[in-house]
């Protein structure tokens, strides 16, 4: 029996790709020298392709692909995957929710916890000579997080658990999103603006995509003021990046806690000189059991596929 050809876009963990190896015959499509090249020849030997919510596909990808069937993508994020596209066609999209939930979430207080109490710039300066040298009360005082307010972008899955998280350390829960969510005990505010005026600590974990690109700007960041602190677990594209350095620099907000980047790996050379920021290379899911669990889904996806039956985790329709 011939073994399927699957079309893998980017590289993924090694475990996936040891998965994926026992049952497909993988190609590699980043291996390619001229990808474009060998997708108008080859594009339409591939009935299934996986790819992540970092690398995506885009359009003219898709275009290639003629005999797709499915796309099946590691991650939660669906803004750089061509889902609309690709379900006007029949082709069925899958990926990984749920399971990366606690571990996203867990990030996001970590972050909220580091720049609020200066945990990496107290570690810098202890490295540094400067607790040796000022003795000490050297360093100075960080913030208050337990009984602060909490104003969370986005009340889907994880924002919830970030919420209840927040809510452990008995802080003052609000959020926002277009219309209020049913059955939830913390309160929705209809404006941004409003939410980051209220906050002390704004978390950002809304989905990405054109619908939320510099959602958070330069008004919202005034709003968030001096005293405030912004935590960025979702995208790079949902904060004006522009406005959030120009914010840090003039100290019209307080700090920032940042997993995700406009133009990742890229980070902002303004960024790297702040000590009031917190930098972490895209890592919110990066734990051993959470990417064991989102490639089990994204082979689980395949194997429903396969066995024509629904996807474990179908994105919902664009």
């Amino acid at each position: 029996m011939t073994t399927p050809r699957l079309l893998l876009i980017g590289n993924l963990v090694p475990v996936l790709n040891r998965a994926l190896a026992e049952t497909f015959a993988i190609h590699r499509l980043v291996e390619e020298a001229d990808p474009a090249a060998f997708l108008a020849a080859h594009g339409g030997e591939f009935e299934i392709a996986v790819t992540s919510a970092a690398v995506g596909m885009n359009e003219t990808q898709l275009a290639a692909l003629t005999n797709l069937k499915l796309i099946s993508s590691f991650g939660v994020g669906l803004d750089k995957v061509p889902v609309a596209s690709a379900q006007a066609r029949g082709i069925s999209v899958g990926y990984t929710p749920d399971v990366l939930n606690d571990c996203v979430a867990d990030t996001a207080l970590a972050l909220l916890l580091d720049v609020a109490r200066r945990v990496s710039e107290a570690d810098r300066f202890v490295r540094a000579g400067g607790w040796a040298k000022g003795g000490l009360n050297s360093f100075g005082l960080s913030r208050k997080v337990s009984g602060a307010r909490l104003g969370v972008l986005g009340m889907g899955r994880i924002g919830q658990a970030i919420a209840r998280r927040g809510a452990g350390f008995d802080m003052q829960v609000r959020y926002h999103t277009r219309r209020p969510v049913e059955g939830l005990p913390w309160a929705h505010e209809p404006s941004l603006p409003a939410l980051a005026r209220w906050c002390d600590y704004l978390v950002v974990i809304t989905a990405g995509g054109p619908s939320t690109r510099h959602l958070v700007n330069a008004e919202v960041l005034d709003a968030l003021g001096p005293r405030g602190f912004v935590i960025n677990v979702a995208r790079g594209s949902v904060i004006d990046e522009d406005a959030l350095v120009a914010a840090l620099q003039d100290k019209r907000i307080a700090g920032a806690g940042l997993d995700v980047f406009a133009n990742e790996p890229q980070v902002p050379e303004a960024l790297l000189k702040l000590d009031n920021v917190v930098l972490l290379p895209h890592i919110a899911s990066a734990t051993e059991e959470t990417r064991q669990a989102m490639a089990q889904r994204v082979l689980d996806n395949i194997a429903a596929f396969q066995a024509g039956q629904p996807l474990v985790s179908e994105a919902p329709r664009a």
